[in-house]
């Protein structure tokens, strides 16, 4: 088993408050993944904010939390979710950080080749 990990599931938005659809988005996510995250042992979901980026604050985005006790699984399973309940699989961004002493995230995995910048 490996460590525990942070993972951050990062949709990107068009406003600050995020629209009825991103608030629906959120809730669903947040259900489907704490139900996955915890029939598989995996984890569960830690919460959410939703507004400004801190690297660009004319950038919105959703970000939610997780804690998974394996994270290349627990990535596979967010994205196997994700894309099998259709919440917006395509605008996603996954970075994960050590549970302990983690400083930053680092991307994971990315909605778009070639991506490469992921902050909260």
């Amino acid at each position: 088993m490996s460590e525990k990990s942070w993972l951050v599931v990062q949709f990107p938005l068009k406003s600050v408050k995020g629209s009825q659809r991103d608030h629906w988005l959120k809730d669903k996510v947040m259900e489907y993944l704490e139900i996955f995250l915890a029939d598989e042992g995996f984890g569960h979901v830690d919460g959410f904010d939703m507004g400004k980026c801190v690297s660009d604050p004319t950038s919105y985005a959703l970000n939610i939390f997780c804690v998974v006790t394996d994270e290349a699984r627990g990535i596979a399973l967010i994205k196997k979710v994700l894309r099998e309940y259709r919440l917006d699989y395509t605008r996603i961004k996954i970075a994960s950080m050590p549970y302990e002493n983690g400083d930053s995230y680092i991307l994971k995995y990315a909605y778009k080749k070639g991506v490469t910048d992921f902050s909260l």
